[in-house]
C-alpha cells in the first residue's frame, strides 16, 4: 500500500457538526417559531448556490426566511447558526496524526462562506488544517469531482498517497473513482480503525 501523505476531511459530520443541515434547521423552526416546512422548500431551491459561494449569507436568508416581517431579529437567528457542536476526539486524532506522521492536511468541504469562516475561527482548524477546498471558495460542491481535482492540485500529492474522509458514502464513492483512498466516517472509533489499516494510528 503507497504512504498516506495527506488527510482529506470534511468539516460538517467529521469535526463539527452540520452547520446547517436538516436537524439544526429542525431546531431553528423550534426555537423561533417558524414554519420548518416551508423553510426546507425554499432552503433546497437556493441552498446549494450559496455554498457555492454565489450568494451572501444574507441574501441567503433574505429569500427563505425574512421575506416577510418576523417576530426575532437577523442577527439573532445568525447566532443560532453560528453555533456549532465540535467533536473534540475527532479533531485531536487529526491533529495528533498530522503531527506524528508530517501529514498535508486539507478540509474539503461544501459550505458557505459566512459559515465556514466563522466555524473554522471559533474551533481552531486552520491551526492544523493546511488549505481549505471549501465550496464557497473554489464555486464546486461535492460531489463534483473537479473540487477532489483542487484539492489534489493543491496538495501536490497523487491519489494513492491522500485519504479523503467524509460522512457521507456517496462523496467518498467519488473520490475513489479518482484514485483517492477513502474513509466513510461514522464515528471516531471506526475512523481510527480505518486510518489504521492505512498505517496510521497513534
Amino acid at each position: 500500500m503507497p504512504p498516506v501523505r495527506a488527510l482529506f476531511l470534511d468539516i460538517g459530520g467529521v469535526m463539527l457538526e452540520n452547520g446547517w443541515g436538516h436537524e439544526k434547521r429542525k431546531r431553528a423552526a423550534d426555537h423561533f417559531g417558524f414554519d420548518i416546512d416551508e423553510l426546507n422548500e425554499r432552503h433546497h431551491l437556493t441552498f446549494d448556490t450559496y455554498e457555492e459561494g454565489k450568494l451572501t449569507l444574507d441574501t441567503y436568508l433574505d429569500r427563505v426566511i425574512f421575506y416577510e416581517e418576523r417576530s426575532f431579529p437577523r442577527e439573532d437567528l445568525k447566532e443560532f447558526m453560528f453555533r456549532t457542536t465540535p467533536y473534540p476526539e475527532t479533531i485531536g486524532l487529526f491533529r495528533e496524526l498530522k503531527k506524528k506522521y508530517g501529514l498535508k492536511v486539507a478540509a474539503v468541504s461544501n459550505e458557505g462562506r459566512e459559515l465556514t469562516d466563522r466555524r473554522v475561527r471559533d474551533h481552531g482548524l486552520a491551526e492544523f488544517i493546511d488549505f481549505f477546498i471549501v465550496s464557497c471558495f473554489v464555486h464546486f460542491r461535492k460531489p463534483d469531482e473537479d473540487i477532489y481535482r483542487i484539492a489534489l492540485d493543491a496538495a501536490q500529492v497523487p491519489p494513492e498517497n491522500v485519504v479523503y474522509i467524509d460522512d457521507r458514502g456517496l462523496y467518498v464513492e467519488v473520490a475513489r473513482t479518482l484514485g483517492i483512498n477513502g474513509i466513510h466516517h461514522v464515528d471516531h472509533a471506526s475512523t481510527a480503525r480505518a486510518l489504521s489499516r492505512f498505517g496510521l494510528s497513534l
